[in-house]
């Protein structure tokens, strides 16, 4: 321990050098840390985003394009669905509900969502977590809407508001169904998922505002107001996917090949968690390249670390010649050397994860805002740990050099005689 705590003083005693190379290994852990945790997050995130959903209906393209659109709100359906094929896979013998998804709209930068009742019994979220109202309900009017929980929070809406949808995914629209308001019915509680950035309105109000529409404009000299259209028939030629659960998971893959094999029209049916695994196998490039350049901070920070304790060699030499005058031995400079390694790896290490949790303070609501990904300030995993040991020991790896060499300078200052 007493190796130890010089070590430590004489690292405070070089503490704008020593500051220096703290700052790089901490900078460089918090980075490798925070690589690993928004893999991590991002993984679970997704994973959890829908469950308890046997097969996911689209037009066909492809099974990535299909879940992203579908699920997540990003990009958008090659083409839609009729009205009389949904109805037809509803009515499957081992269907047991389905939900319909019409897309195409938005509010303010938030995708705008059609669907019907059934959406909010059965979409489930985190294994077995189902939506829930904070304020309101389901719809209870043709033009009413509910809304995810950062919908609500960023833009102020509360129970009753008015909104107008504007047509398009843009964050900007020239062209908005101004003519056919929604009321705010209810508002979701939090959920982690692009629920929450999502804009529910009914099936029939999602057709209602485009009833004098056609091939995504306007009718020239045609206007239907919100009562005219209450009035009407407002069953949806088109939709744009539909959710399915069925009565038994053995029945997954023959209904999936059932659909795929429809003759009427060419639709995808994909499963969920194969579509996601599919999305993590084409990103796994992406990640090991962030891995490697990470890992490749971490081992510049240890090699600076190297590089100012072996600089400080030569001026070193008339210390561990005081060290051998009281008494010291060769081994004890080593282990001095050894030690003000491992007290640097693990200061810096130390700082790198106090560095990455403020960073994930500061940061969380603005990835949670901008990019949907919620990461939680929790307790480091167990590789987390396995990583911050690897950097340490690595650390003592790297101070085992200038260790040796002072080793060998102090045994040659203590052979070698003086006139």
């Amino acid at each position: 321990m007493a190796i130890v705590r010089l070590a430590f003083l004489s690292v405070l005693n070089r503490r704008v050098t020593a500051g220096l190379t703290l700052l790089a290994i901490a900078l460089s852990i918090a980075m490798l840390l925070g690589v690993e945790k928004v893999r991590r997050d991002a993984r679970g995130s997704f994973a959890s985003t829908i469950s308890g959903t046997d097969l996911i209906v689209g037009a066909r393209s492809g099974a990535i394009q299909l879940l992203l659109y579908s699920v997540f709100r990003i990009g958008n359906a090659t083409n839609n669905i009729s009205w009389q094929s949904y109805r037809e896979i509803a009515d499957f013998p081992r269907v047991r509900w389905t939900v319909p998804i019409a897309l195409g709209d938005s509010h303010r930068g938030f995708r705008v969502m059609g669907t019907s009742e059934g959406y909010f019994e059965h979409y489930r979220y985190a294994r077995t977590e189902s939506l829930e109202f904070a304020v309101g309900g389901v719809f209870d009017d043709v033009f009413d809407a509910v809304l995810g929980a950062e919908v609500a929070e960023r833009l102020g809406y509360a129970l009753g508001d008015s909104l107008i949808v504007a047509h398009g995914t843009g964050d900007v629209s020239f062209i908005e169904h101004d003519d056919k308001p929604f009321r705010v019915a209810g508002i979701l509680t939090p959920t982690g998922t692009p629920v929450d950035r999502t804009v529910h309105v009914s099936l029939q109000g999602y057709t209602a505002m485009h009833v004098d529409w056609a091939a995504g404009v306007p009718i020239p000299g045609v206007r239907i107001s919100a009562e005219e259209a209450r009035t009407m028939d407002l069953t949806p030629e088109t939709i744009t996917a539909f959710l399915v659960g069925l009565d038994s998971k053995i029945a997954i893959f023959g209904v999936q090949r059932r659909i795929n094999e429809y003759r009427e029209e060419p639709l995808l049916a994909i499963i969920p968690g194969v579509a996601l695994q599919e999305l993590w196998d084409l990103m796994s490039v992406a990640e090991n390249v962030l891995r490697v350049v990470s890992s490749m901070v971490v081992v510049t920070g240890l090699l600076g670390m190297l590089t100012v304790i072996l600089s400080s060699l030569e001026a070193r030499r008339r210390e561990m010649a005081v060290l051998r005058s009281v008494g010291a031995r060769p081994l004890h400079v080593f282990a001095l050397f050894m030690s003000e390694a491992g007290v640097l790896a693990l200061l810096g290490a130390a700082a790198g994860v106090v560095l990455l949790y403020v960073a994930l303070l500061v940061g969380q609501p603005i990835v949670t805002r901008e990019f949907g990904l919620h990461l939680p300030l929790a307790m480091p995993a167990p590789a987390d740990w396995w990583i911050i040991a690897a950097v340490v020991g690595a650390g003592f790896a790297a101070g085992s050099i200038p260790a040796f060499r002072a080793y060998r300078l102090s045994l040659a200052d203590g052979l070698s005689m003086r006139i």
